[in-house]
């Protein structure tokens, strides 16, 4: 990256140690899970990482190549991180720079979807220099990670209730790819805001209408129609407004491998969106998966979704947390369904990072308004994004 006048970039050291009270002491932690979440809190909250033992008794110790493309993004989003990684692999030391955003472009490895580098953009993009324009490159939709498809329909709309929106706010599925090729392309725009507005989603409402997009990529274009005819056979006995679209890639659009999929989100009364998405078995793992299948334990996976309820769907709780976080220093309070593994893993890492705690009530609900669900409420850090260039 370019290096700036030094007394400029010693002043943006100085507010930056302001910021991060308690820098000194890098965090430490040890093992390969959560890698992702302790990068980003990590470059949001300045301080410096040592994680040791990363696979350390495995056969093929050391961080994985998708992990390492991770790393490689990060550097590629801030200016001046320093990385360390030891010769095999097993401990990494980060030191984060500055966000700086602009435009990037990264091949994600298709060893995991583009999903799980975006959720990391989506924590960081608001908080950038400059407003972040990412090209991602990869797997778009698999069975591990959200699909773009799912955080394009839930995770925006999120975002925008914190206050980051305006025209500069899209992502846009320009190919898609299917693992184990991969091949797709995404872009991701995101504009650059100074702070976040405290929220208050407290009443989820009542489901009113269904929608979708059921995609192939190199299969007869045949197979979309299949899934919504499954999706919709279960879906119809309770709402009619459900309309799945169909996405037949042709050509260079439809990435290197074939296969299909359904992404389903469900909107309600108060604009909450629950998702749920299903992918077919990558060619030559698994047995194949008849599109009917697909699409029926899709909507099945929606009930669920919808059973588990909140203002905010699974797969985005962390993010709303984060976002959470770093608001104003105001009031911020969220239900929720319950809270996933990850997101229970997460709010640690918040702690650790940020030293906040959530004040977490479970409501029980009364008949018919789905499982129990979790209020959870708290006191923004008042994170103000210094690097924002004032217009």
């Amino acid at each position: 990256g370019h290096v700036p006048d030094a007394p400029c970039a010693a002043a943006a050291a100085a507010t930056c140690c302001k910021m991060a009270s308690g820098r000194g002491q890098a965090l430490h932690w040890d093992g390969a899970r959560f890698l992702r979440p302790r990068l980003v809190l990590a470059t949001l909250s300045g301080r410096s990482v040592r994680i040791t033992d990363i696979r350390g008794a495995e056969l093929e110790p050391g961080l994985r190549d998708f992990e390492a493309s991770f790393i490689r993004l990060m550097d590629k989003v801030t200016n001046g991180s320093r990385i360390e990684i030891n010769e095999t692999g097993t401990t990494l030391y980060y030191q984060p720079g500055l966000l700086h955003g602009g435009t990037v472009e990264h091949d994600c490895h298709p060893q995991r979807s583009i999903g799980y580098y975006l959720e990391a953009l989506l924590c960081l993009a608001p908080f950038c220099k400059r407003p972040l324009k990412a090209i991602l490159k990869g797997v778009t939709n698999d069975q591990k990670d959200p699909s773009v498809d799912t955080l394009k329909a839930t995770a925006l709309p999120i975002m925008k209730r914190f206050g980051i929106d305006g025209e500069g706010l899209e992502l846009k599925i320009v190919r898609r790819g299917m693992p184990p090729g991969g091949g797709g392309e995404i872009i991701f725009s995101c504009p650059v805001r100074r702070f976040l507005k405290p929220i208050q989603l407290m009443d989820p409402g009542k489901i009113k209408r269904i929608r979708g997009v059921a995609y192939c990529t190199r299969v007869s274009p045949q197979m979309a129609n299949r899934i919504v005819d499954a999706a919709r056979s279960i879906l119809n006995k309770f709402i009619p407004d459900i309309y799945i679209y169909t996405d037949h890639m042709k050509g260079a659009n439809s990435g290197k491998s074939p296969g299909f999929g359904l992404s389903l989100v469900a909107e309600t009364t108060t604009g909450t969106l629950l998702s749920a998405e299903q992918a077919s078995n990558p060619t030559g793992q698994g047995s194949p998966l008849l599109p009917e299948d697909l699409g029926k334990n899709c909507a099945k996976l929606l009930l669920e979704e919808i059973y588990r309820g909140g203002c905010v769907d699974s797969i985005n709780q962390s993010l709303a947390l984060l976002y959470m976080t770093l608001g104003q220093q105001d009031v911020s309070k969220v239900q929720m369904g319950p809270l996933s593994p990850y997101t229970i893993e997460f709010l640690r890492h918040l702690k650790s990072f940020f030293q906040i705690m959530f004040k977490i009530e479970t409501q029980s609900m009364e008949e018919r308004k789905g499982g129990d669900k979790v209020l959870m409420t708290c006191i923004g850090v008042g994170y103000s994004n210094i690097s924002k260039i004032v217009t």
